[in-house]
Parts: C-alpha cells; sequence; structure tokens
C-alpha cells in the first residue's frame, strides 16, 4: 500500500476524467477551475492543480475569465472567496519554490528572493 492512498486516488481519477473528456487539456484545466470555485474548494485544491495549469498555458487573465463567467451562477461571496483561496494556493506554490530554489543554490530564502527578475521558476505563464 502506497504512503499516499488518498493522493493516488485524486490522481488516477483525474487521470481517468482526463482520458474520457473530449476537450483539449486548457478547456479541461478551465473547467475543472470553474467547478473548483462552484464548490467552494479550500487552497490546496487549487494549489494541487498549478503545475497542470501552468503546463497547459493557463494565464493569470483566463483564472480572471473564469471567476467574471462563474460570478452570476455561483454568487459574489463564493467567487471572492475564490479569488482569496486562488491568491493563498499560489503563495504556497511561490514560496515552496523559493524554498527549493534555495536549496539548490545552498542559500537563504531571503537570497533568492534577491536573485534578478526572470531567474526563478514561474507559475500561470
Amino acid at each position: 500500500m502506497s504512503d499516499t492512498p488518498v493522493l493516488d486516488l485524486v490522481a488516477e481519477m483525474t487521470a481517468l476524467s482526463v482520458a474520457q473528456a473530449d476537450l483539449d487539456a486548457k478547456s479541461i484545466m478551465l473547467v475543472r477551475l470553474a467547478a473548483l470555485i462552484a464548490s467552494d474548494a479550500p487552497p490546496i485544491s487549487y494549489l494541487a492543480n498549478i503545475g497542470a495549469a501552468d503546463d497547459v498555458g493557463l494565464e493569470i487573465e483566463d483564472v480572471q475569465g473564469v471567476l467574471i463567467a462563474v460570478a452570476p451562477i455561483a454568487g459574489t461571496a463564493r467567487v471572492m472567496t475564490a479569488a482569496g483561496n486562488i491568491a493563498k494556493a499560489f503563495g504556497v506554490a511561490v514560496a515552496v519554490i523559493e524554498d527549493e530554489l534555495a536549496a539548490i543554490l545552498n542559500t537563504s530564502p531571503a537570497r533568492a528572493e534577491a536573485m534578478p527578475q526572470g531567474a526563478g521558476p514561474t507559475a500561470f505563464g
């Protein structure tokens, strides 16, 4: 048995869903984002999708577009909560990347932050 059975199940369900959907990868991510917003998902759910969103070229404007599109249906309170949860997830992802970069550079996170712009990894394009 795996050390991460729940994550393994989610990954398997996601792979099956993607394989069965008759949508391109970017459309799948946009639909998944809309579902996360509508279901009032916590930041960890957005964090779990940041890598895939970046892989398919999802831009911040795409995320904003989905938030705007679902607002009349999901409600403004839920959309505002989602925007905050996305920001929190993005902040966690950036912190993790900074820590990993600092470890690679064998330096402190503060020094990694001082790197020239464009020298580190990015998310959402």
